[in-house]
């Protein structure tokens, strides 16, 4: 014998709405699923994009950091010291510096 097709609003192809309204919890428990997975991945994506931004800075604050050490230890320089002295009227002492002693009574 035949099987005999209805079709209405009630069948979808080979599933009928009591098989579906069956399987709903895991239906959507997969839609949940399907959520978090989404937005994990947008999460994750962001704070990708932060990391690299900080990545950027860190080199950056890195090269301002290397130029003033560089300019540090070059105006440091006992010419430079001299030279800079003179703009303000200051000289090298032609002497060597005297030692103090005071006696211990």
């Amino acid at each position: 014998m035949a099987k005999k097709k209805t079709s209405g609003w009630t069948t979808i192809g080979d599933f009928n709405a009591g098989t579906i309204l069956k399987n709903l919890p895991f239906i959507l428990f997969l839609g949940l699923l399907a959520a978090t997975y989404i937005a994990n991945a947008h999460y994750s994506e962001k704070k990708v994009r932060q990391i690299q931004l900080l990545q950027k800075e860190v080199k950056e604050l890195r090269w301002n950091y290397m130029s003033l050490q560089s300019e540090l230890m070059y105006n440091s320089k006992r010419s430079e010291v001299v030279r800079q002295a003179e703009v303000l009227k200051l000289r090298m002492p032609r002497s060597s510096p005297k030692k103090i002693v005071i006696p211990k009574d």
